[in-house]
């Protein structure tokens, strides 16, 4: 998730450099999602991690 993040973050500054402002605007949206839901995604897995009980 977060590699993915990563590279709508790397293509929104190469579009911001070649002037292509829109496109940037939205690959910085898309990567601010993704880098969000990566985020809920760990602490989701953190907790439930956390509340398994040891096999007997």
């Amino acid at each position: 998730m977060f590699g993915w993040a990563i590279t709508f973050l790397i293509v929104a500054l190469v579009a911001a450099l070649l002037g292509f402002t829109g496109v940037a605007g939205i690959a910085v949206e898309i990567a601010w999602i993704l880098f969000v839901v990566g985020i809920v995604l760990f602490v989701v897995f953190l907790i439930m991690g956390r509340r398994r009980s040891p096999p007997l």
